[in-house]
């Protein structure tokens, strides 16, 4: 019989029956979002030309996903894993680094 209350996320997947799928509204585990992959359905994607980047990171906190990642300071490549293309980020870049393809 299915479990009507998992607490372990990890055993959810596209092949579990709608029953062992968590309530609407309850997070049954902490930090899973980098588990799942959810950029598949991007249309269009950011690309950076680092020739252009100021390091100004003006695009990362625009950024709804977090797929811009910065380490020591400077701005890293998207995070395709995670991005959705929505496109907030080019249009953060006051230096017209970011292209939408």
């Amino acid at each position: 019989m299915a479990n009507k209350t998992p607490t372990d996320i990890s055993k959810i997947t596209e092949t579990s029956p709608w029953q062992d799928l968590t309530p609407g509204n309850h997070v049954y585990g902490p930090a899973t979002s980098v588990h799942f992959n959810t950029g598949e359905w991007r249309t269009q994607k950011p690309v950076i030309d680092f020739g252009k980047c100021k390091q100004c990171l003006l695009c990362a906190p625009a950024c709804p996903d977090s797929s811009i990642p910065v380490k020591d300071g400077k701005r890293l490549d998207f995070d395709y894993d995670h991005c959705k293309g929505c496109g907030i980020c080019a249009k953060a870049c006051p230096f017209d680094a970011i292209t939408m393809r």
